[in-house]
């Protein structure tokens, strides 16, 4: 049987509501959200409407209308950094940034002239506090920090992050990508000002979904304008959220997939499936490290880390791992930089790359003892038991 160990990516499998809830819009709605007057664009609009509700409900979110759906993480941290920052502007990130946050930033540096501080981390990726205090200057507009590194897992501590942050009057975007839908998110909590997420990882939902939260009191200037199917006599984006940010046909079927999988996650609960992760990872980390020959990047506790686990073998190329696990035992895993360079940099691993096997609510603990004995064998192999 076939183990999925790449969630981190993507999450495989789906809850069966979500292709179901698909499928049910494909064949017996199909219409435009907020396009029509008649009952199947009506429809359509009411999943929007509740889909949103929902992610309210998950990330204790009021205002609903203050969420705005983007087509994954990497679109809403877009619409962030090159709605809010201006030339001459300075930017706090952190040294386990995904491209996603990087590459934006480096290209409005380029572009803009826009200064980044990227404050350093340990090698198990932990943020180094007092660099991050010291890092605030008269021009830092923004700080923009991943919530859990996708290469070694670690949790960053938001609440620490957003206190030092507004000390300074400077506003947080967090990158809840790797957190989203299997880690305690409450954004009045953590006190966040702007929440990137994707729907297709731990919230379970379809590809092309995501979005964005944006606090009372901030104000972006959009990433692109068209229509909205509302006040069209306008020859500029409104105002009103979250019309002023959704330009364009909304992918529904993805929102009615989404919809489904937020429901589950609801229904199941977050500290349910957090729980579980733990346990999986925690039997992933003391397996690994039972082998000769294996080493483990990032943080052993697991309450410090979402499930993701980073390790290399000896010499071997983290490419012949998978290839390894793949033809030899049917196990999928992630190799390579993981679009994460700045923290394979950090973690000693930028010309290597890791072996990444990530959990998810739907792995079993059989699966992890299945992937531990695999790993085992390959070691077998190589001569170095």
């Amino acid at each position: 049987m076939a183990i999925y160990l790449d969630n981190a990516a993507t999450t495989f499998p789906k809850p069966p509501a979500v292709w179901q809830a698909m499928e049910q819009f494909m064949k017996n709605i199909g219409a435009s959200a907020g396009r029509g007057g008649y009952r199947r664009a009506l429809a359509a609009e009411e999943i929007v409407f509740q889909c949103r509700r929902l992610l309210g409900k998950l990330f204790n979110i009021n205002d609903a209308t203050r969420i705005i759906f983007t087509a994954n993480a990497t679109e809403a941290i877009n619409l962030v950094l090159k709605g809010w920052l201006n030339p001459g502007d300075h930017v706090i990130t952190t040294a386990m940034e995904h491209n996603a946050v990087w590459r934006c930033l480096k290209t409005l540096e380029k572009e803009r002239g826009i200064s980044i501080t990227a404050v350093p981390c340990r090698e198990d990726g932990e943020l180094l506090m007092p660099e991050l205090d010291a890092a605030f200057r008269e021009e830092t507009r923004l700080l923009a920090c991943t919530h859990a590194s996708n290469v070694t897992g670690t949790v960053m501590p938001v609440e620490a992050i957003t206190a030092a942050a507004h000390r300074h009057g400077v506003p947080v975007l967090l990158d809840a990508a790797q957190t989203a839908g299997v880690y305690p998110l409450d954004v009045r909590e953590l006190d966040i000002d702007f929440l990137a997420f994707t729907g297709h990882k731990g919230l379970l939902g379809p590809m092309g979904t995501g979005g964005l939260y944006i606090r009372p009191g901030f104000d972006l200037r959009p990433l692109k304008e068209g229509g909205t199917g509302s006040v069209s006599r306008l020859e500029y984006m409104p105002e009103n959220l979250p019309d002023r940010f959704e330009a364009g046909t909304l992918n529904v079927v993805g929102i009615a997939g989404l919809k489904a999988a937020v429901e589950y996650i609801l229904n199941q609960g977050i500290s349910r499936i957090r729980s579980h992760e733990e346990v999986l990872t925690a039997r992933m980390l003391t397996g690994l490290e039972e082998i000769p020959a294996v080493t483990v990047y990032g943080p052993r506790e697991t309450a410090h880390k979402v499930g993701v686990v980073s390790f290399n073998l000896k010499e071997l190329a983290p490419e012949e791992v998978a290839y390894a696990l793949d033809e030899g035992h049917e196990i999928m895993v992630r190799v390579g930089l993981h679009c994460a360079p700045l923290a394979h940099k950090t973690i000693g691993t930028l010309e290597r790359g890791t072996v990444r096997a990530s959990v998810s609510y739907f792995n079993t603990a059989e699966e992890i003892d299945a992937f531990l004995t695999a790993v085992k064998e390959i070691v077998e192999l190589t001569g170095w038991l």
